[in-house]
This record gives structure tokens, C-alpha cells and sequence, in this order.
């Protein structure tokens, strides 16, 4: 069933676009990301330009994200004094990054440099994942019966000023690391149209110390705001989100977040990260040989009356 996209200009098969919806949903209620790195990419691979893909992309990721969110909030597993201070960073992040999407569009630039920030971004966060992984793994086999290693309580986070106390994590830390962590977000959602789960979820465990069962709520309540507000941003400056594509993703990945959520309380984190960090590698590949072996242009018709 071809359907036509007004804005992308190309059609494509309505069925191909729920499932890629689901499959991304899925993920988003499975890992706690958006699913966006996955998803934008994808839509590269079935003929979507890159710049409508990326603010549509945008789009679906914050139905997708709510929809995962609604089942955290009734297991009280969201921080929503620590979202509201990545959501601040966040706004920030993507004001600057449209802004200079809209500034590489203008030069015929933002293609390229939308595929080479996923090369570079899933190449460097699928590594460290895979190799995290497999790590956890080996400890877990090696140490069944061995308590956890207690996590480093005191750092360079604890050490800035500007504190905050956030109950449901049992944090009192700076608000400047979340403020950062939320404007790097921000910039990805603006210029790759992710949610930046798969980097916001490693830095709150990591940077922020927060415990594990809140990142993934927290993560997704940041990502909906957060990504509504770039693709409010794309659609008046850009006119690159197509309404008929980011629907037919809606559907599927509200449904898909749904039934992630659920299969996630069956495997172990360890697993599912190591699942995910393949997923991120092989996309990786993909999209890095597209570059290299296919020209994006094999004609141009410019000005000077085409070659």
C-alpha cells in the first residue's frame, strides 16, 4: 500500500512505516530511548531526506517517549525535579542547535553532516556500550554470589556549587552537570533528530549518580518536552516535518512502547544493553558504507543548468 509524502516527496509503503514505528517503539520502551537514532537513520535507508527526516523524526519521539513515560509514572520511577532542570538545559541545547541546522541548510550542507554526526555518534556509543556490556556480563558470571561494588558516591559532581536536592533519586548535587547533560541533548535532538536517550541514559547513571530505576522515566520525560519543542522549531523554520509520515510513525510507536515496556521486565539489563549496543553498531556500518560507496549526487540540477 504506497502512500505519498507532500513534504519528503516520495512514496512509500504505509505498512513498512507503522512497522518501522512499532519496531522503534519497542526499543523506546525496552531501553528508555527515544529510539530516534535507530529510527532516523532508517528513514535515510527507505529514500527520506535526511532534513525531513531528522524534524519529523523528532516528532514521533515525543508520542513514542509519553506513551513509555505513562507506565513509569504509575511506578513512581520518574524524577520530576531532576527532568524539569534537563528539560531547562534541553530548551537551550535545541534553540542553538536549529539554529545552526538552519544555517547548514542554507549552505546545501545538512545531508552530509546529518550522516556523518550518526557514523561518528552510534560508531563511539556502540562501541563503549558493547564493550560495557560484555564486561557486566563477565562480572556477573565471575561474581554470582559476591555483593555488588558499592558505586562511588563522591566526585567532581559533588564538588560544584549551585546544589539541589533531588528526593527521588536521594541526590544533593550541582544543577550544572543535568543543565550541561540537558544542552548536548538538546543540540543532538535539534541537528539528528534523537531523543538522546542513548547518551542521556549512560550520563545520569554515570555522571549524575542517579539509581537505575529512575533513569529510564526521568530520560523520557526530558526527551518529550525536549523534542516538542524542536520539532515546533523545525516546522516554522524549516518546513521539514511531513504530518502524513510522523502519524503513520506515531501509531506504530505508541503501540510498540506499549509492549516494550512489558518485555523489558523479562531480561536482564545486561542483555538488553548489549541487544541494543549490536542494533547501534550494525546501523552504524550501514550508513558509514553509504557514504563511502555511493555518491549522494550522481547529477546535480543547479543554476548553471545541470551536468
Amino acid at each position: 500500500m504506497q502512500i505519498y509524502l507532500p513534504i519528503a516527496e516520495v512514496s512509500v509503503n504505509a505498512f513498512l512505516l507503522l512497522g518501522l514505528g512499532g519496531m522503534v517503539g519497542i526499543l523506546s520502551g525496552m531501553f528508555g530511548v527515544g529510539g530516534g537514532f535507530l529510527m532516523t537513520p532508517l528513514l535515510f535507508f527507505i529514500g527520506i531526506p535526511p532534513a525531513v527526516a531528522v524534524a519529523t523524526e523528532a516528532n514521533q519521539i515525543v508520542a513514542s517517549s509519553f506513551s513509555g513515560v505513562l507506565a513509569h509514572f504509575r511506578r513512581r520511577t520518574v524524577d520530576i525535579k531532576m527532568g524539569l532542570v534537563l528539560q531547562a538545559g534541553g530548551l537551550l541545547g535545541a534553540a542553538l542547535g536549529v539554529v545552526v541546522f538552519n544555517y547548514l541548510k542554507a549552505l546545501g550542507q545538512v545531508d552530509l553532516l546529518v550522516k556523518l554526526c550518526y557514523v561518528v555518534f552510534l560508531g563511539v556509543v556502540g562501541g563503549l556500550m558493547f564493550v560495557e556490556s560484555l564486561n557486566a556480563i563477565r562480572k556477573s558470571k565471575t561474581s554470582a554470589g559476591a555483593a555488588p561494588a558499592p558505586r562511588r558516591q563522591r566526585g567532581w559532581v559533588h564538588a560544584l556549587p549551585f546544589k539541589m536536592r533531588f528526593r527521588t533519586s536521594g541526590l544533593y548535587i550541582s544543577v550544572i552537570p543535568p543543565l550541561l547533560v540537558g544542552v548536548v541533548v538538546g543540540i543532538l535532538a535539534a541537528i539528528m533528530g534523537v531523543g538522546g536517550g542513548f547518551i542521556m541514559v549512560p550520563a545520569m547513571i554515570y555522571i549524575l549518580g542517579m539509581p537505575t530505576k529512575v533513569v529510564v522515566g526521568t530520560s523520557l520525560f526530558q526527551i518529550i518536552l525536549v523534542t516538542a519543542f524542536t520539532t515546533m522549531l523545525h516546522a516554522t523554520t524549516n518546513y521539514t516535518v511531513d504530518i502524513v509520515l510522523a502519524v503513520l510513525l506515531l501509531v506504530g510507536g505508541v503501540i510498540g512502547a506499549q509492549i516494550g515496556t512489558r518485555i523489558g521486565v523479562y531480561l536482564k539489563a545486561e542483555q538488553l544493553r548489549i541487544l541494543l549496543a549490536l542494533m547501534v553498531i550494525v546501523v552504524c556500518v550501514k550508513l558509514g558504507l553509504d557514504l563511502l560507496l555511493m555518491p549522494s549526487e550522481l547529477y546535480s540540477l543547479g543554476s548553471d543548468g545541470g551536468h
